[in-house]
């Protein structure tokens, strides 16, 4: 037997969804305008399905779906490429965005896209054959990091992730890392830009750019570099 899933998401108008995955490189295989707007689109094996509801509100849908891939880097590079080609900047906040590239800890690794519907697409790889969240790491610092960054980017929870880093960051005790203090700062400006915070977003990137890194530090923390360059583009 074979099966396959495919998700039917919502949006409030059909048009600025069905631009948007163009932009990814997806395409159009159907559309529908009556008796109800419906649409079709593809990129490889990857297919979603959508529907307008005139009284939907994007920037409260809660709508989701997952999708496995064996080149979660390749397909995260290709996605920022043509964003940045269509926008003149690669988006990451509001309605549509992309977000970082991460190691989970349920063994995958992961990005979210946002599309102009409000739908979140969580694309990953599987990393661990153990997709069970893993016991929290050790350490006030490595926690508040696997905390945080659980809340913004897998609860989308921007609010309890600031208070979490604000926390660790305020802690006159502890002595973070350069490569967690690289991070910290990197996700508390990102989750800034989510809140429309904006000096404080301006603040944790200066103070994230200063930070200076071995070359053995710059590889393992490529992602949050990535990250960084994002946030000041």
């Amino acid at each position: 037997m074979s099966e396959t899933t495919i998700p039917i998401l919502p949006c409030r108008t059909i048009q600025p969804v069905l631009d948007f995955y163009t932009t990814l490189g997806f395409t159009v295989t159907f559309r529908q305008q009556s008796p109800n707007p419906y649409a079709v689109v593809e990129r490889g094996g990857i297919q979603l399905h959508f529907f307008a509801l005139k009284r939907y509100e994007p920037t409260e849908s809660h709508s989701t779906c997952y999708v496995l891939t064996d080149d979660v880097d390749g397909l995260h590079d290709a996605f920022r490429a043509r964003l940045k080609e269509a926008y003149g900047r690669i988006p990451t906040r509001g309605l549509p965005r992309i977000g970082p590239l991460r190691d989970t800890s349920y063994g995958m690794r992961q990005f979210l896209v946002t599309d102009p519907g409000g739908n979140c697409l969580r694309i990953g790889e599987r990393t661990s054959r153990e997709q069970h969240h893993r016991p929290a790491p050790g350490g006030p610092v490595s926690r508040a990091l696997h905390h945080a960054s659980l809340l913004a980017d897998s609860k989308e929870d921007p609010e309890s992730a600031a208070r979490v880093l604000d926390r660790i960051l305020g802690a006159a005790d502890e002595r973070p890392t350069p490569a967690q203090s690289l991070r910290l700062l990197v996700l508390r400006a990102d989750v800034a830009g989510r809140l429309g915070d904006e000096e404080t977003a301006r603040s944790a990137l200066a103070r994230a750019a200063a930070i200076r890194l071995t070359g053995r530090e710059r590889e393992s923390a490529r992602d949050d570099l990535e990250r960084l360059a994002e946030l000041k583009d």
